[in-house]
């Protein structure tokens, strides 16, 4: 498990997804976020090959976690991969049935699986029959990541869940570890912590200076607001 930050009394798990330049590790983990995406979706400006995402896993400290985040691919595609680059955690961020995860569970009992949920304007009325038969099939979920719903985007579009409907409707005693995501920044994610008190928050174009280009002044000013 990744270092997190303090929440009262327990700690926040941090993520910097969409990591795709080895460089950019060399101010990034002295600031010790809890893990940092890897994104494979090749429609992504943050996209990375298999091959770069082995070389900047290989450089993680054992308390930094390397999530790899896929959509809509294969189960044995996504188990490949993660193998290949030796993942902490895979992240289902497209439309994954749940016998998809099982498959994968099957496949790669190695690496723990986050679903990630786009949670529209109504709420997250079809999670729970989702996460329902996820336990079902025995899909055991370390965490599951709510993100803001836009139409024909997976992720990373900066728009901002909203966080009192999500605090409502959240299971929190029922469901997997939350993590927020969805238009966080240095700006509003101690106040996003404060209000939904998430398991772990999740950060790609709020600490960034143009589509998929990491920066280091807007990354410390996150993880530092985080922390309070």
């Amino acid at each position: 498990m990744g270092l997190g930050v303090r929440q009262g009394w327990r700690a926040v798990w941090t993520k910097i997804c969409g990591i795709r330049d080895p460089a950019v590790l060399e101010w990034l983990l002295p600031l010790a976020p809890s893990a940092i995406g890897l994104n494979f979706f090749p429609s992504s400006p943050r996209f990375v090959s298999p091959e770069v995402a082995r070389d900047i896993a290989s450089r993680l400290p054992p308390h930094i976690e390397s999530v790899g985040v896929f959509v809509n691919v294969t189960a044995p595609e996504a188990a490949g991969i993660a193998e290949m680059v030796g993942l902490n955690r895979v992240q289902f961020h497209g439309d994954d049935p749940p016998a998809l995860l099982a498959e994968f569970q099957r496949l790669c009992p190695t690496a723990s699986i986050i679903r990630a949920a786009r949670m529209p304007v109504e709420g997250l009325a079809g999670l729970a029959a989702y996460l329902d038969e996820c336990r079902n099939l025995g899909v055991v979920l370390s965490a599951c990541l709510i993100d803001a719903y836009v139409t024909g985007h997976y992720g990373g579009t900066g728009t901002v869940v909203s966080w009192d409907k999500l605090r409502q409707d959240y299971r929190t005693r029922e469901w997997p570890p939350l993590i927020l995501a969805g238009g966080l920044t240095a700006g509003n994610v101690a106040a996003a912590i404060r209000t939904v008190k998430p398991w772990g928050v999740d950060v790609a174009s709020g600490v960034e200076s143009s589509p998929g280009v990491k920066d280091r002044t807007l990354t410390e000013r996150f993880l530092a607001a985080a922390r309070g």
